[in-house]
């Protein structure tokens, strides 16, 4: 099964469902993620995954054009995370679910604050994951 995760940046929503997704799935499933405007890996994401034993400090941004046309045109389900921002959106026949999730990164102020929405976000996703993992048997 082929799954890809969008947000906007692609910075922290997206990239946590991606490395999640990776480790609940292992080899059952090829991930990606990306995003419609892509900026920079955040470093509230690394950590508050960094926490629960998953490195995505190799990680990047990226864009959904620059993803591998071979995978673009296998894809099997693609997940929006957005839910204040306009999600991106593929036109291509494929299964369209959307979790929306508040963007941690849209949160100020002390840096444990700040990780503390990191940590919802990612054990929220997580949750989702689970729940889909068993519907389509990949778990």
């Amino acid at each position: 099964m082929k799954i890809l995760f969008l947000c906007v940046a692609n910075s922290a929503r997206s990239q946590i469902a991606e490395g999640l997704a990776r480790e609940l799935f292992g080899g059952e499933a090829e991930i990606m993620s990306a995003g419609s405007r892509p900026t920079t890996l955040n470093p509230f994401a690394v950590k508050a995954m960094g926490e629960v034993g998953i490195d995505i400090s190799h990680h990047s941004s990226k864009s959904v054009d620059s993803l591998p046309a071979t995978f673009l045109v296998k894809l099997d389900a693609v997940i929006t995370l957005c839910a204040d921002e306009v999600c991106p959106v593929l036109p291509m026949p494929v299964k369209k679910i959307h979790w929306p999730f508040t963007d941690p990164a849209a949160v100020h102020g002390a840096d444990e604050d700040v990780l503390a929405a990191f940590r919802l976000v990612r054990d929220s996703i997580r949750n989702k994951l689970i729940d889909f993992g068993v519907t389509h048997r990949l778990l």
